[in-house]
């Protein structure tokens, strides 16, 4: 038995080394500097031992890894600045490179040590850790559910750099191996052997012993492309068949991405030049491509939020520290509803008691039989058994009696947008429940605080606001109200958690933090309708930006109708200048005169024929006075749409209503999808520099109006060459 610190190391009587990665004192196996020093001296004792046969590599914990500690590679990116300060440019990037290539020579020491390495995977097996497996002669699976492999680097940012993307394009056909690069998916065993990326998948418990009969069998050490007469699996690159694979994928490369992401361009490159090059080189070029991208802002700005700031809200950073946990066991949700149905779901998948309230035992049943339908769905996809939906249902109470939330931990109330609708709920329920429940509300435009008046225990009231569809969106919003205390902010920190969702925490306004950048980013779409844009460019405007989906499509999905009655309510409450009247014309044209109020009606700014795709109504033609398309601006309307959102971003913080950098990127990517490649609303103003930004609101603002006047706060910061983050830890350190 040899020493390591992250590894077992040892040998059985047939001469089979068994390497388990057990790192101490974490709950996942990551790459680090150290474990890569350590499986460098793995490797050289099985090469130099003659006694040793072979290698099989596993897990000691309940996953294989994660894949590489990204914060090691953030590092890379501040030692690269020290050394062009004091070294120069070329002896910085050389580090770079050398540095950021050390995985991938090490996995190639591995494959061509002359000795046969498997690996036996239980549980994920991510990005750099597959590409451990890759790099091994022989990889079998286990066969339990949680068991998944894939390489997502690119939703961070980034990709495979390690070897990823020569081995998956030298196992597969390579327009496969191209759709599984570009989606980073987690692959399940079967599928994961189908696709040829493992050789077997066998029972949790003999894995270990499959690998090493396969190596006891005399298993090769030659990695098939290091064979001689090794034919790739789709032909040369120059070969009539490829012909037919790479035209096409640059083609799906850019209508998927809109050449907004670096990282996937990458990938099509290193795939393309690497499959012309034997395989030391075609590492070489995947090596380049992938210094080039690590230092790109894009994976930077994706790194920060995407991975480090996500994780730091899942685990709860800003969780009150001195409340102990909650022991959440049983939620009431008040209204079942198509919001109220969704949560009471999302509320029992996770494992928790929910009493369903509405105005009649028939009307809550009609929401229970809504997590019917969706485990359903599962069970119809493979995804559930007939007994885990069973389960579930039993966790349901559907009722009419508010007598059954007496022993509640937390209530949450979705009932109609009326505040004395939620009144005269809020009253009922505080009759029912126990003196230490906590209330919450899922209101997506009330103010939190003004709703809490109706309550006897304010400092036990607060927001917690879902997005539509509930089961699939990621988000939460917490919403503080002026006396909301901590226990009740630490429960529904805990209660998002629970049901694997991130949360954020914002301070009470109209509209919260999400809703208004949405807002300002349909506003946009209106009014660009009302200058003669035609909707096409719009909506084309929208998606090359990097939104998901243009701003007409997304009113569609929220209802035309509601944006009018929201619109209306902001004027009667703040008056005629709160709002734009060329919108509320547009709006009123579409709604009252045209009776179009959004997908829920097949007719909105689109048109929706049954069993056919969604097309632009063209009527809209009709409401415009059309300039020449070709003298728009394609490039300012993209800035527009992204400008709208980012300064309405800033407004909140300069507001007050979001006090952490991290809550406004992480809730803008995952909450209405603002470009991810940006890294979200306030990082595209940070990596763009508040003094760039602010001049092109100027610019925006001279030509467009004054919606697009930078706040105090953002003229500050172009003065001092602040950054939201940068101001962000200055407090924190003070």
């Amino acid at each position: 038995m040899t020493n390591f610190t992250n590894f077992r190391f040892e040998t059985d009587a047939d001469g089979i080394a068994l390497a388990t990665w057990d790192m101490p004192g974490r709950s996942m196996n990551v790459i680090t500097p150290e474990v890569m020093g350590e499986l460098e001296q793995i490797i050289k004792t099985v090469a130099g031992d003659e006694a040793i046969k072979g290698c099989v590599i596993t897990s000691g914990k309940e996953a294989f890894s994660g894949g590489a500690d990204l914060t090691m590679l953030q590092g890379l990116g501040a030692e690269y600045a020290r050394l062009a300060k004091e070294k120069g440019e070329e002896a910085a990037m050389q580090f770079f490179f050398d540095e950021s290539r050390k995985l991938s020579l090490l996995y190639r020491r591995l494959e061509t040590c002359g000795k046969p390495f498997a690996a036996a995977v239980h549980g994920v097996c991510l990005g750099g850790a597959f590409e451990l497996a890759l790099a091994c002669h022989f990889r079998v699976l286990s066969d339990v559910d949680s068991t998944r492999v894939g390489l997502p680097e690119v939703k961070v940012g980034l990709f495979p750099g390690a070897g990823g993307t020569q081995r998956v394009a030298r196992l597969m056909q390579t327009g496969d191996a191209l759709q599984m690069l570009f989606k980073g998916e987690q692959i399940r065993p079967l599928m994961a052997r189908n696709m040829g990326l493992v050789h077997a998948v066998a029972p949790r418990d003999g894995i270990v012993q499959a690998a090493k009969d396969w190596i006891k069998g005399g298993g090769s050490a030659v990695a098939p492309w290091d064979q001689k007469g090794y034919k790739l699996p789709s032909n040369k690159v120059y070969s009539a068949a490829g012909m037919q694979i790479w035209p096409p994928a640059n083609a799906i490369y850019r209508r998927e991405t809109q050449d907004n992401y670096p990282a996937i361009r990458a990938i099509l490159e290193s795939v393309y030049q690497g499959l012309q090059l034997p395989m030391d080189l075609a590492l070489k070029v995947e090596s380049r491509w992938f210094a080039k991208i690590l230092r790109s802002k894009e994976a930077a700005a994706m790194i920060r939020t995407l991975f480090i700031s996500m994780q730091d809200l899942n685990k709860g950073a800003r969780r009150p520290k001195d409340v102990p946990p909650t022991s959440l066991k049983k939620v009431g949700v008040i209204g079942a509803g198509f919001m109220g149905a969704s949560v009471a779901y999302v509320t029992a998948n996770a494992g928790l008691e929910v009493v369903l309230i509405d105005r009649d035992v028939e009307a809550a049943e009609k929401g229970k039989a809504h997590s019917h339908k969706l485990m359903s769905d599962q069970i119809m996809k493979g995804r559930a058994k007939t007994a885990d939906r069973d389960a579930l249902l039993a966790r349901i109470t559907a009722s009419a009696d508010y007598g059954d939330l007496k022993d509640c931990d937390l209530v949450i109330e979705a009932v109609f947008e009326d505040p004395k609708v939620k009144a005269e709920v809020i009253q009922k329920v505080e009759a029912s429940i126990r003196p230490d429940c906590i209330f919450a509300s899922n209101t997506s435009t009330l103010p939190i605080s003004g709703l809490a008046q109706q309550s006897k225990k304010p400092d036990q009231f607060i927001g917690i606001h879902f997005f539509s569809p509930v089961e699939k969106m990621m988000l939460v919003e917490i919403i503080l109200g002026k006396e909301t205390g901590d226990k009740a902010l630490a429960t529904a920190l805990d209660y998002v958690r629970l049901i694997k969702k991130t949360p954020i925490v914002v301070n009470d306004s109209r509209g919260f933090f999400a809703n208004r950048c949405v807002l300002a980013y349909i506003l946009e779409g209106h009014l660009m309708l009302t200058e003669g844009v035609p909707a096409p460019m719009i909506e084309q405007a929208g998606k090359q930006a990097g939104m998901p989906v243009g701003p007409l499509s997304l009113n569609d999905e929220v209802g035309v109708d509601l944006g009018l009655k929201i619109l209306r309510a902001t004027k009667a409450q703040l008056g005629d200048a709160a709002i734009i009247p060329e919108q509320e014309q547009l709006l009123a044209t579409l709604v009252e005169k045209e009776g179009r109020f959004g997908r829920k009606n097949r007719k909105g700014f689109y048109d929706y024929p049954e069993g056919a795709p969604k097309r632009l109504w063209p009527g809209l033609k009709d409401l415009q006075v059309n300039p020449a398309a070709e003298l728009i601006d394609m490039d300012e309307l993209k800035q527009r749409l992204l400008v709208t959102q980012a300064l309405e971003a800033a407004r909140t913080v300069e507001e007050g209503v979001v006090t952490d950098p991290r809550e406004a990127d992480v809730g803008s990517i995952l909450g209405f999808g603002f470009a991810p490649y940006t890294g979200g609303a306030l990082s595209y103003i940070d990596f763009m520099g508040a003094k760039v930004f602010v001049e092109l609101c100027q610019r925006l603002q001279a030509k467009h109006g004054d919606r697009f006047t930078p706040p105090k706060l953002l003229l500050d910061m172009a003065a001092s060459g602040e950054t939201f983050y940068g101001r962000a830890a200055a407090k924190k350190a003070a």
